[in-house]
């Protein structure tokens, strides 16, 4: 009987050497460079979020982070390079309001479904618009900026970043609530968008505030409005358009978001690594500080809680698409 024991623990302590060594062999995420696919150009928000969370997980982590900027087609270029990706976290892709809750909406053959190819790691940002004309106009308030284009129909125009990004909804429920005619004008991407406003080229924009700051500063476009319910901390002499007096942007909120999410099939593990990895890089006081100066507000989550933040989102702007009768091909 103890010999037969003794053969049990004898075979009992392999199974736990191999047990051991296999764990032991298993890859430890990450393994190798990580890529970060933005669906704009450099220059706009997602892009200056998607690299200061590449510097801090480079830093992390000890492993190269690539940032790719893969503008066009409202960002199905950029998610479409990520659905060709393994689901191994890896590939990993900034988004925001437009390209995980607008674009369902908006687009009548979209090539993705948020719901089902995104597994949601968190949000990082919340970013009010601000919106700016070009000094050049003929009019110098909110009110009298309305007046004006009840007067003359299509002649303003305003650009955005994309056909359903954060500015081109925003001014879309600006003009469904004050009922006016401002034509869009879309460009691929914000930060050619906001240089044809300095330029003169178009009227008006409503985008986020970190790349309108230094030109608000440098008074070469003119403030209206936050889209906020609450003003901007660094930039509190811009009141809300719910403060402006207009009886119609009374409760006006057209705030954006930005979030990171890798492709559906991605283990556990890996998801909640890169969630671990995006609070270390934002929920800190340097980075809180940092965004702050941008305008922008730091907000993370766990993957459940933004997952059930993008359907809530995608249910809302639905709401305004179908209203506003805004369809882009």
């Amino acid at each position: 009987m103890q010999a037969f024991l003794r053969r049990v623990a004898v075979v009992l302590g392999i199974l736990c050497i191999t047990l051991s060594t296999v764990v032991t062999a298993q890859p430890s995420y990450p393994e190798k460079p990580i890529r970060i696919i933005v669906p704009f150009p450099p220059g706009g928000s997602t892009d200056i979020f998607s690299r200061m969370l590449g510097e801090k997980l480079t830093q992390i982590w000890k492993q190269p982070v690539i940032i790719e900027n893969k503008a066009g087609a409202s960002g199905q270029i950029a998610i479409n390079e990520l659905l060709k990706s393994p689901a191994d976290g890896y590939t990993i892709f900034m988004g925001h309001i437009g390209t995980l809750a607008v674009n369902p909406s908006l687009f009548k053959n979209l090539s993705y479904n948020p719901t089902k190819d995104f597994a949601p790691i968190s949000r990082i940002a919340i970013v009010p618009n601000i919106f700016v004309i070009n000094p050049n106009q003929p009019f110098k308030t909110i009110q009298e900026l309305i007046s004006y284009a009840h007067q003359n129909p299509g002649k303003l125009t305003y650009s955005s970043g994309g056909s359903g990004g954060a500015a081109h909804i925003a001014m879309e429920y600006f003009k469904l609530v004050t009922k006016t005619d401002i034509l869009h004008i879309p460009y691929k991407g914000t930060a050619p968008a906001v240089m044809d406003l300095l330029g003169g080229q178009v009227s008006m924009t409503m985008t986020g505030a970190p790349p309108l700051m230094q030109h608000i500063l440098a008074k070469k476009v003119i403030p209206f409005g936050v889209s906020s319910t609450k003003r901007i901390d660094v930039l509190p002499q811009i009141p809300t358009l719910a403060e402006s007096g207009v009886p119609e942007l009374k409760g006006f909120d057209a705030t954006q978001w930005y979030g990171v999410v890798v492709k559906t099939g991605t283990s556990k593990e890996i998801i909640d690594k890169l969630n671990q990895g995006t609070r270390m890089a934002f929920d800190t006081l340097e980075a809180k500080e940092r965004l702050r100066n941008e305008g922008a507000i730091v907000q993370v989550d766990s993957p459940e809680e933004f997952r059930a933040f993008i359907q809530a989102e995608t249910i809302r702007w639905g709401k305004l698409v179908r209203s506003a009768n805004i369809m882009v091909n």
